[in-house]
């Protein structure tokens, strides 16, 4: 039976890639994967760095890439890797974005009351496998950690996972910070398994380095860049202010699947809110902001109209929580500039604080592999920078409101 192996994509990170197998050609063509093409990898950084327009079908194409490249580097050191399950770990890196929704990250949680997108993901994987024969078995065992072969799980979701290795060099790539274009040919290549734990050969140390620290820098200066977290927010509250009004019967402008959000809160993951939110993605949310401006609501009005017009939330930032009389004080000029109720104005400024840790030395360390079968973690073969920095909590605090004409 003649296959797809030829059958190559054009990616402007990685070149030329070439799609491994029947299974992954199929997959790739699946409405449900093709949904990824519509679905902006980072959210609403492309106000910040204007050309962070990449999807998430990008970067699970990148993430692919990647992983038929560690499997070719893991096997040729010897390490049995069945063509069940490189297909299996294939499918897996491919589809381990298939649970997000509109603009990813910014609207986690909105949509499904604490059901991350991993879940999601693997709900929509249980009925692809169904449509499949069951051909993503191995790959649902993977990706839940249950398949004998642990080192495959960490490729996909670990400290040094194909996820990682391709969003830092594509995000890198299309924001233009350049900080974050790691060497991930390289640490590839040094990639080894010691007692079915992904490891690290020695001599890729500085690599190892090099990634944390890109990974670091991104996190503040793309990531966490403060213009795009107070888009991110000002979007959920438009959201919330919608749905606000939809709930209390206001019928308000909005695609089928959308509509089926707005008039229910965030609620449970089963049948019927699953079909809808296969339906979703960013131009569901695009179209109804260019509605909404024109809505007789006040609040939802002016909050759609900053969203298509650039009229972003400001953000102000603090090691420490803001003072109860600052936020009073900004919330009552917010209430007299704009006319607004205290109900009103909740929906124009929002608090809280943001932690992150960059490396967690207790769960799936990185190990430094040595010639005499020896291995370390990465905290204590390291000795160009403390990594102990890199592990500790980060804490920032943020007030962001309604940017008010001048």
């Amino acid at each position: 039976m003649p296959t797809n192996k030829r059958k190559i994509v054009n990616d402007p990170v990685f070149g030329f890639i070439n799609l491994p197998s029947e299974l992954i050609f199929k997959l790739l063509q699946h409405p449900f994967v093709q949904r990824m093409t519509r679905i902006k990898q980072l959210g609403m950084t492309f106000y910040v760095y204007p050309g962070t327009q990449h999807t998430r079908f990008q970067h699970s194409l990148g993430a692919l890439h990647l992983m038929t490249e560690a499997v070719k580097t893991l096997r040729e050191k010897g390490h049995e890797i069945t063509d069940a399950e490189a297909d299996g770990v294939y499918a897996a890196i491919l589809l381990h974005d298939i649970g997000h929704g509109p603009f990813s990250h910014t609207l986690e949680g909105w949509f499904f009351d604490n059901i991350s997108h991993e879940e999601v993901g693997l709900a929509i994987i249980e009925q692809l496998n169904r449509s499949f024969g069951r051909q993503l078995n191995v790959t649902l065992q993977i990706l839940r950690d249950q398949y004998p072969k642990r080192f495959l799980h960490e490729l996909v979701s670990g400290q040094l996972d194909m996820d990682r290795l391709d969003y830092l060099r594509r995000d890198s790539f299309f924001s233009g910070v350049s900080e974050g274009n790691i060497g991930s040919a390289r640490i590839i290549k040094m990639l080894n398994i010691q007692n079915d734990k992904l490891v690290v050969d020695a001599k890729g140390i500085y690599s190892i380095e090099n990634f944390l620290m890109s990974r670091r820098l991104m996190y503040w200066q793309v990531y966490f860049h403060k213009t795009a977290f107070a888009a991110d927010h000002m979007l959920r509250k438009t959201l919330d202010r919608a749905r606000w009004l939809e709930q209390r019967g206001a019928d308000l402008y909005a695609t089928d699947a959308l509509k089926y959000f707005l008039r229910q809160s965030a609620g449970q993951l089963n049948e019927e809110s699953l079909e809808a939110f296969k339906q979703l993605d960013d131009s569901d949310i695009w179209v109804a902001l260019k509605a909404w401006q024109k809505h007789p609501d006040k609040v939802l009005s002016l909050l759609s109209s900053g969203m298509v017009n650039r009229n972003i939330f400001r953000l102000e930032i603090s090691n420490k929580p803001f003072a109860k009389e600052r936020i009073e004080s900004q919330v009552s000029e917010l209430k007299d500039a704009l006319g607004l109720n205290d109900e009103e104005a909740s929906f124009m400024y929002f608090e809280n604080k943001v932690s992150t840790h960059l490396y967690k030395d207790n769960e799936t360390g990185i190990d430094i592999l040595y010639n005499d079968g020896s291995a370390k973690s990465i905290s204590e073969a390291s000795d160009m920078f403390d990594i102990q920095l890199l592990s500790r909590k980060m804490t920032k605090h943020y007030f962001s409101y309604y940017r008010l004409p001048k």
